[in-house]
């Protein structure tokens, strides 16, 4: 079906498309949706909506053992091995870079930001970090052994080969 060009086009098609979802939930007597409220099972457990649930449990970060994680995937930022709870990173400051700038890195002994890190929008390389990678745990998140919340076949890119 061809995408409408107007406003009013879309509207009508919005409408259109609504009113049979409306009419196709009245003629089922909206069946399916009883029987999956009832087998769906909330990662929250038996706790109602207006309930506090119990705090998960607290999990040990997962550090290896020679201090990177493998990616899952090609170009996949690498995950943090480290506790990081506790860092700031606020516009003005931002703790990571306090072990990850140059030449920080060299005395802290940890691996320097990508030299991508550097450059802005338009590919100009800057003195300091650009402002649009300054806000680490936007890619980078740490690695935790916890139990999967729900099971998965997937496997990462070096498994796959």
């Amino acid at each position: 079906m061809a995408e409408p060009r107007t406003r009013a086009g879309r509207v009508a098609l919005m409408a259109t498309l609504v009113a049979t979802l409306v009419a196709l939930l009245a003629a089922t007597g909206g069946m399916g949706l009883a029987q999956e409220r009832t087998s769906l099972k909330s990662l929250r457990g038996d706790v109602g909506l207006e309930e506090i649930g119990t705090a998960p449990p607290v999990v040990k970060q997962d550090t290896p053992s020679d201090g990177m994680f493998g990616r899952a995937y090609r170009q996949q930022p690498p995950l943090i091995p480290h506790r990081i709870e506790t860092y700031q990173v606020t516009k003005d400051f931002n703790q990571c870079m306090t072990c990850h700038d140059w030449p920080a890195n060299i005395k802290a002994g940890a691996p320097k930001v990508s030299e991508t890190h550097y450059n802005d929008r338009e590919g100009n390389r800057l003195d300091k970090i650009s402002g649009t990678r300054f806000f680490c745990t936007q890619c980078h998140v740490p690695q935790l052994d916890a139990k999967p919340l729900v099971s998965s076949t997937f496997q990462n890119a070096t498994e796959v080969k």
